[in-house]
């Protein structure tokens, strides 16, 4: 074998046993990391991030998306009344748009708990450095805790079940490790999803493999209101009912119009310096109660 082979080969070895490493770890820690008894009173809570916490592919009322975020708040005020909601979330927005635009938003709030999800889109940029981003990420949860919000971090997503995807996989697993003890240092709630398996199936996922579809929302909200400690009926660990194998023919066809009609087009808004979100305000830019 030649070098160059030697070396293409002992760096797929090299990121697969990451991938392993950290889904180990990250799956232990959600076994033995546990909310402590009833969460204190939430009175008041702002999502922030991206496409994600706005809620694409999860189609909600009038058009609008609905999202993990939403869902969670439909639980957490089963059991506050008077709990106020702002979801600040701008499809497409990097982490330096939220840390500039919605941060300081979120500070002026003053709410009792904010959820961050953030670097996802810049991640997918060919030159993205995950030691920097998480620089950046962990300045804007001093600020945050600095003022006394509780803090849920949400870690990436392992993407290595889709084809061109799990590229990304290696850049995104040493975010993941950055915001893991970037949460445990800061006293932040760690809603790690990387290790969450019902994830790695496709139903979990829209067509364009970049957002969750609306069962995989609901898996992630009941996820985050266990690792809180919020009351509720489902399970997240539920698994999915049998589905027929895919033909391979089939498999690469698909793979071939996901990337015609997704993966293309969001390539040349990026080389234009264009973003699906540009012109969209958030969906709730203020804390409101929940039925407003």
């Amino acid at each position: 074998m030649s070098r160059k082979a030697r070396g293409w080969t002992d760096t797929a070895l090299a990121r697969g046993a990451w991938r392993m490493a950290m889904t180990s770890w990250a799956a232990w820690q959600n076994r033995v990391v546990r909310a402590q008894g009833p969460p204190p009173r939430i009175r008041s809570f702002v999502a922030l991030g991206d496409s994600f916490t706005e809620g694409l592919d999860d189609p909600g009322p009038s058009g609008s998306y609905r999202g993990w975020a939403d869902r969670f708040v439909g639980s957490l005020g089963a059991r506050n009344p008077d709990l106020r909601y702002a979801n600040l979330a701008v499809r497409g927005k990097r982490l330096g748009q939220v840390v500039g635009e919605q941060i300081p938003a979120a500070i002026a709030m003053a709410p009792d708990l904010v959820s961050i999800a953030a670097g996802g889109n810049d991640l997918l940029l060919p030159r993205a450095d995950p030691d920097a981003l998480a620089e950046m990420f962990d300045d804007a949860i001093a600020r945050l805790r600095g003022v006394g919000c509780e803090v849920v971090v949400f870690t990436g997503f392992d993407v290595g079940h889709f084809p061109v995807l799990r590229l990304l996989s290696s850049k995104i697993a040493i975010y993941n490790a950055h915001l893991r003890i970037i949460a445990a240092r800061r006293g932040c709630h760690l809603a790690d999803l990387w290790p969450m398996s019902p994830l790695r199936d496709t139903r979990a996922w829209s067509a364009d493999r970049l957002h969750l579809s609306a069962e995989g929302h609901r898996r992630v909200a009941l996820f985050v209101a266990e690792r809180l400690g919020v009351p509720v009926t489902g399970d997240w660990r539920e698994l999915w009912p049998s589905a027929a194998a895919s033909h391979w023919v089939r498999t690469r066809w698909q793979d071939v119009r996901w990337a015609r009609r997704h993966a293309a087009p969001w390539i040349g808004r990026r080389l234009r310096g264009m973003s699906s979100g540009d012109g969209l305000q958030p969906k709730r830019p203020s804390l409101m109660p929940l039925q407003t």
